[in-house]
């Protein structure tokens, strides 16, 4: 997890160096799926993000299987059934911000993220609404989006196919700090 944090890290850092680049280590990731007979709820807080405010660029990654679930029968199908966490380890998201955002100035900025959502092995191109929040010096994003489990070639048994909803809610909150060399 620390590795994949220092590629982000040193991606940017490398690209864009000297300008606003913004780094958080434990971005919340939650998915949340309503079912006829059981919802699928389940939180991650390993997610990692970058944000360089000057581009636009932004970037997100999670390990599958940081997601926690309430019962533990529904966290193994899930990593081991649904999204192979062995075979594929990490969602991630790498796009860029469609508007301005003054870091420095106070206020809740509406943005669109245009990119790549890889989830499952599978890309697929996004486009995601969301929020960007500076307060005090402090920088912080949330989205709220839905996925499709068909977008991701997730296959849902038909053994399950009622416990299991097609769409996934996804919601994100990030907490950015600033980098520094």
């Amino acid at each position: 997890m620390k590795y994949i944090a220092f590629v982000l890290l040193a991606w940017f850092s490398s690209n864009y160096a000297g300008q606003d680049t913004y780094v958080c280590k434990n971005a919340r990731i939650s998915l949340y799926s309503e079912a006829p007979l059981e919802n699928i709820d389940a939180t991650s807080t390993k997610g990692t993000s970058v944000f360089n405010a000057t581009t636009g660029e932004l970037a997100f990654q999670v390990p599958i299987r940081s997601f926690q679930f309430e019962k533990s029968l529904m966290q193994e199908h899930f990593n081991e059934n649904f999204l192979e966490s062995d075979k594929f380890p990490r969602a991630s998201f790498k796009g860029r911000i469609q508007e301005q955002v003054d870091e420095q100035k106070d206020g809740t900025y509406p943005i669109t993220v245009k990119g790549i959502l890889d989830v499952h092995g599978v890309k697929q191109n996004r486009t995601i609404k969301g929020n960007i929040r500076v307060n005090k010096g402090s920088v912080s994003m949330a989205s709220e989006f839905m996925v499709l489990c068909k977008d991701h070639q997730i296959k849902i048994p038909q053994l399950v196919f009622k416990k299991i909803a097609e769409s996934i809610q996804i919601k994100v909150a990030a907490t950015y700090s600033t980098y520094t060399k």
